[in-house]
């Protein structure tokens, strides 16, 4: 079997091709890519159906390596490593993994052992692993009521790339008034006006505020936002069309 690591740091490509060389030891060829377009391409030329994938990277993030692949070979494994548990990478990988195929997703700082039993049970026996840490935050944001619904998360996204209101609601085929229901609950939600040392009549923009609110309880960040400014592009490109 080939086991492809998508790794743009050295330090982890070593530890994490020794950690693969030791909990599956039948793999024929360790491969590697530097970044997410590398992995595209490796993954595309050499067949490779188990891959270890890394979130955050300079060019082509892991999210949209990842649903390149899986467009490609729907039944490839791929197990996610990260330094975050951010709500936006678990969003989306949510949106792209198929139904038929198994994945995973443990963070860097996991120990050895959790490692190797989430690169065996994803890579080889093809089951689905989700690191106890991402567990609990995905638990702790099903039970607070601030957690954003996938419509609500629909429009904060759209909002953050500077659609209007109208536009907003052509793009996710919603009426103008679901859209800003949507807006009022996301400010709610994001705590927009939970400023109390604000004076009464400072003019607050809210849409910026929740951009930034957002960004800073990572309900979004960079990654998600490229792979959304992408997805904008070609929507664009299709309405033009």
């Amino acid at each position: 079997m080939k086991i492809l690591l998508v790794e743009d740091d050295k330090f982890h490509l070593s530890y994490l091709r020794e950690a693969v060389s030791q909990a599956i030891p039948e793999a024929e060829e360790i491969l590697h890519a530097l970044n997410g377009r590398e992995g595209e391409e490796e993954a595309r030329e050499h067949q490779v159906e188990a891959i270890v994938m890394d979130l955050q990277m300079k060019e082509r993030n892991g999210i949209d390596a990842a649903r390149t692949i899986w467009s490609e070979r729907p039944a490839t494994r791929i197990l996610f490593w990260s330094n975050y548990s951010d709500e936006a990478y678990m969003r989306g990988i949510a949106r792209i993994v198929p139904a038929e195929t198994s994945y995973g997703y443990v963070l860097k700082t996991a120990s050895r052992e959790r490692l190797h039993l989430a690169l065996r049970s994803v890579l080889v026996e093809s089951q689905i692993v989700v690191d106890r840490e991402i567990h609990s935050v995905q638990q702790r944001q099903t039970r607070t009521h601030a957690t954003l619904t996938d419509s609500e998360y629909a429009v904060l996204i759209d909002m953050s790339l500077g659609l209007p209101d109208k536009w907003i609601a052509k793009r996710q085929n919603m009426s103008l008034r679901t859209v800003q229901n949507r807006l009022l609950s996301l400010y709610d939600k994001l705590g927009v006006d939970d400023l109390e040392e604000a004076p009464d009549d400072l003019p607050i923009n809210k849409r910026t505020r929740a951009f930034t609110r957002a960004l800073s309880l990572r309900a979004i960040n960079a990654e998600s936002l490229e792979s959304a400014e992408r997805d904008l592009r070609n929507w664009l490109q299709r309405m033009s069309g």
